[in-house]
């Protein structure tokens, strides 16, 4: 899990938005966006911090602005993009050669060459370069162009995955090159090979963007595309209500409104995306080995499917979701409040007078913090609480911005989510490894597990599935032996949409449910209903 996608969670997740013309995001009526199909208007709950990809934006496809080498179709299977075609993979999976497509310019109108996707892979592993992602490009030994259109990676160990990260996008040297990476013009002001252009971005208010005449894959239908930023649910689903916009991601009990509307049409993308409690390892009650596992078995997950998320998801018996053929079984929690009081016992957490335990004259309370405006983060927030409180733990639920929530994550429980699902080591390496505690928004909840750091290791560097199978179970048993985390639910993400477009999609998707993922993942290849 990234820096930023547990942010999304909050924020984030790993990982596209226009308007139209002058038109403001909260002014402009969306109305015209199905109907004559020429522009789009949709609502996000999130915003990027940079529209750079050497900071980080975009890492995981779909960026609109730019193309990586590779993409992912509807199934998630990689293609090639700004490459000719999938690479040739030699030297025992240390190799990697990609030959790239003749005849694709930037936005500006200057030629893409294989040294542009040189100075991307090796900016964004520059020691100065503050991208908190960096470390999911380690197995990179060295990058190279072999003439104007051929790129090879070398690689440290054989990494099974690395292809999967090649869909980072590849920004152009001639604009970046020359600035300060962290500060620049081009975090937002960029330009790229992609299907669109921004056109503007107002901070907090929206990102507008228009097609790119000279895009390789063909000019856009679509021709201008808004992506407002609405962090409340209830505003965005009053937006989509009034008109002002053709499409939003909402929660599923908001979702649920719009199912008499017979001009709107509701997508269901299945997902990786989790909710779950960190538990700070600094913690005088959420440091306790015992309590951890107490409420590891005093939620009541099911429930929280059934009621919060009415149906759309599945119970989070961990990072990797049930159905994926990476899951542990075996590594299911039950519900078992009995169990769980008995544990606190043992430990000598004892039951107070008004029911919460203490111990040694602590009580057994602590805080957890949600997202302010996260409708779902602050249902999961209290049921979590009413679970823990039947156990004899008070949980005090608070929310606030990111920036209010950051600096309290060392000591205070923070409601968060992740999920990638291209491979495992993208989610739980920067999710559990002790390494990365506390490094932005990996490793939230500080877990230190010797183990599962090895097993961790164990997984990123091998190229045999089955042995990374192996290490990815060993991962998870650690977790739940010893859990830093109290997983919740993995969500379905629902979008609302007006019934304009032709063969809408959604891909399995990440936890970031932002710019590039949503049935507007292809927007560029969108046509409209006649």
């Amino acid at each position: 899990m990234t820096a930023r996608s547990i942010r999304g969670v909050a924020a984030t997740a790993t990982a596209a938005v226009l308007v139209a013309g002058a038109a403001t995001a909260c002014s402009a009526p969306g109305g015209s966006g199905g109907a004559a199909g020429d522009s789009l208007v949709v609502g996000l709950a999130n915003e990027p911090d940079t529209l750079s990809p050497l900071l980080g934006y975009g890492k995981d496809g779909n960026s609109k602005i730019f193309d990586g080498l590779l993409r992912r179709d509807a199934d998630m299977r990689l293609r090639p993009a700004l490459a000719a075609e999938l690479p040739a993979v030699t030297d025992d999976g240390r190799t990697y050669t990609y030959r790239l497509r003749k005849g694709v310019t930037f936005s500006d109108g200057k030629p893409f060459s294989a040294a542009d996707v040189v100075f991307t892979y090796r900016t964004i592993l520059d020691e100065k370069t503050n991208n908190a992602a960096k470390g999911e490009l380690d197995a990179i030994d060295q990058v190279t162009a072999d003439g104007d259109d051929t790129v090879v990676f070398r690689l440290k160990y054989p990494y099974a995955p690395f292809a999967e990260r090649t869909v980072l996008p590849v920004v152009p040297e001639h604009a970046a090159k020359g600035q300060d990476v962290n500060t620049g013009s081009f975090n937002t002001a960029p330009i790229g090979t992609g299907p669109y252009i921004l056109t503007g971005w107002s901070k907090g208010e929206k990102l507008t963007f228009k097609a790119n005449p000279g895009y390789w894959g063909g000019r856009p239908k679509v021709e201008k595309l808004t992506m407002a930023i609405i962090k409340d649910d209830d505003v965005r689903a009053t937006r989509l209500r009034s008109g002002d916009l053709d499409g939003a991601i909402l929660p599923p009990n908001l979702a649920k409104g719009f199912k008499g509307d017979s001009s709107k049409v509701t997508l269901t993308a299945r997902t990786t995306d989790f909710r779950g409690v960190t538990l700070p390892t600094a913690g005088k009650v959420t440091g306790d080995p015992a309590v951890r596992r107490a409420l590891d078995l005093a939620v009541d997950r099911k429930a929280m499917v059934d009621k919060l998320l009415d149906g759309a998801g599945r119970a989070g018996h961990g990072p990797v979701p049930t159905d994926s053929e990476w899951f542990a079984k075996g590594t299911e929690r039950p519900h078992d409040l009995d169990k769980a009081k008995q544990l606190l016992d043992e430990a000598g957490w004892k039951p107070g007078d008004d029911g919460i335990r203490s111990k040694d004259g602590q009580r057994a309370t602590f805080t957890l913090w949600s997202p302010a405006g996260d409708k779902l983060r602050q249902e999961h927030a209290l049921a979590f609480a009413s679970d823990a409180k039947k156990a004899g733990i008070k949980v005090e639920v608070q929310s606030g911005t990111w920036e209010v929530i950051e600096p309290r994550m060392k000591d205070d429980a923070v409601l968060a989510g992740g999920g990638n699902p291209a491979d495992p080591d993208f989610d739980l390496y920067n999710l559990l490894h002790s390494s990365l505690a506390l490094d932005g928004f990996n490793n939230m909840a500080a877990y230190r597990n010797a183990d599962v750091d090895k097993a961790l290791e164990e997984g990123r560097r091998s190229g045999d599935k089955d042995v990374r199978k192996a290490a990815y179970d060993k991962v998870q048993r650690g977790l739940a032996d010893d859990p830093g985390y109290t997983f919740l639910t993995h969500v379905d993400h629902l979008y609302v949409m007006k019934d304009g477009w032709k063969d809408l999609t959604t891909q399995v998707e990440p936890h970031d449910h932002g710019l590039g993922a949503g049935p507007w993942w292809n927007v560029e290849a969108w046509q409209p209903k006649k």
